[in-house]
């Protein structure tokens, strides 16, 4: 009977030595706020994070409240908990109207695509969703690949400052981009004026293609688009926990939980990146 209860309370120190040293692993893993990112991610006292409705793959309203939800969303409000203060949602329907309002000090943190020009404001965290742009043609368009949209003669209708605008505007050689103030805009224009194309979020595309029987989405793509975090640039305490962040949150499965809830599982969580 004492070998019993012995072996009993070693078995019991053993369980007690094993939570403790699971707790403390899991602490561990929890990144520590320096109060240089606090003060410099919430300035004002709170968050103001810029959400950006245009993009239904990071962000959507919801039909019910009105309010938005999304990674996007999800990743502004874990940041809030974790740095201890609010956190206000301020949206718009165009990334390139984020991307504007960065010169006005309007926001403190946004989620985008991480562009050349952009960068030269903003200062991004590694990508934690990658997604794709392509086109969106009439159903019986004579253009059957991405290459063949390259051509003299295309206009193609593009969400003004988005990043595949940003992209096209480099990369094509003979088509025309015809810019219209959001990517939603695009479509319409792109149907309204009968343009050969529109360029896009697949996501948003295939959305729209599966009721509209007259168009099709090309297969392929003509880039990867890599949407990451990002703050002003000159907040480097706020940019380097930013950074540490993001891949906290890709390695515990939370963006991939985030897109599964906001059903948007199709999206690629991106791969682990060195912090720098």
């Amino acid at each position: 009977m004492k070998e019993l209860h012995r072996s009993l309370g070693e078995a019991g120190h053993i369980t007690v030595v094993l939570l403790a040293a699971a707790l403390l692993s899991s602490c561990a893993t929890v990144l520590v706020v320096p109060p240089g990112a606090r003060s410099e991610l919430a300035p004002t006292g709170k968050v103001r994070a810029a959400i950006n409705l245009g993009n239904p793959v990071l962000a959507q309203k919801d039909p019910a409240s009105g309010k938005p939800r999304g990674i996007s969303v999800d990743l502004a409000r874990e940041l809030g908990r974790r740095l201890g203060v609010p956190v206000e949602l301020i949206t718009y329907d165009a990334a390139g109207k984020v991307f504007d309002a960065v010169k006005t000090g309007a926001w403190d943190i946004a989620f985008l695509a991480t562009e050349l020009e952009r960068a030269t404001e903003i200062a991004f965290t590694a990508p934690y969703v990658v997604i794709e742009g392509t086109y969106l043609v009439s159903a019986d368009s004579p253009l059957r690949t991405i290459q063949d949209v390259d051509r003299d003669g295309v206009r193609i209708a593009v969400g003004n400052k988005s990043a595949y605008d940003l992209y096209l505007a480099r990369t094509l050689k003979h088509a025309h981009l015809v810019r219209v103030p959001t990517s939603a805009g695009a479509i319409d224009v792109f149907l309204k004026d009968k343009l050969e194309a529109a360029a896009g979020v697949k996501q948003l595309l295939v959305k729209f293609a599966n009721t509209h029987p007259n168009v099709r989405v090309m297969d392929g793509r003509f880039m990867a688009i890599e949407k990451a975090m990002g703050t002003p640039k000159g907040r480097d305490a706020g940019s380097l926990y930013l950074r540490k962040f993001v891949e906290e949150m890709k390695a515990s499965g939370f963006v991939a939980r985030g897109l599964e809830k906001s059903v948007q599982g199709d999206a690629t969580v991106s791969p682990k990146a060195p912090v720098q």
